[in-house]
């Protein structure tokens, strides 16, 4: 397999697991379990799912800089550093604020929410790049 193939399948694979989680997994929690049981559920994954996404864009990385992708591999390490920080920025935080949120605490509900639509932009952004770069790769 030559490395712009293998770089279109490792491309198509996190684009196609970001949506799948985005589209299936989230929402489908929500429906299926109470409240609470959602929102366990939901913390317990996303640190692996910000982890699945860290390895296969630095996989996405390496890949385009071996086959000479410069732009790709340049994109693909900052869709990787936005994994790092939500996974170990905005999801520390979010937590700690979501707890205040059930407390009913309104400075806390405020964060939160600017915070988790902080994530769900930068999630949109990677992916909006991927497709981009999937588009734009040979």
């Amino acid at each position: 397999m030559n490395s712009a193939l293998l770089l279109q399948w490792l491309l198509g694979a996190l684009c196609g697991s970001m949506l799948f989680f985005a589209i299936v997994v989230a929402p489908t929690s929500f429906r299926a379990l109470p409240a609470d049981m959602s929102g366990t559920f939901l913390r317990r994954l996303f640190p692996l799912y910000y982890l699945w996404g860290l390895v296969v864009s630095l996989l996405c990385t390496s890949t385009a800089f071996y086959a000479a992708d410069g732009i790709t591999g340049i994109i693909c390490a900052i869709v990787a550093l936005l994994f790092v920080y939500v996974r170990t920025g905005l999801l520390p935080q979010l937590n700690r604020l979501r707890q205040g949120r059930q407390d009913g605490d309104t400075e806390a509900t405020r964060q939160f929410r600017r915070l988790h639509l902080q994530s769900v932009l930068i999630n949109a952004a990677q992916l909006l790049l991927l497709i981009g770069i999937s588009l734009y790769s040979k």
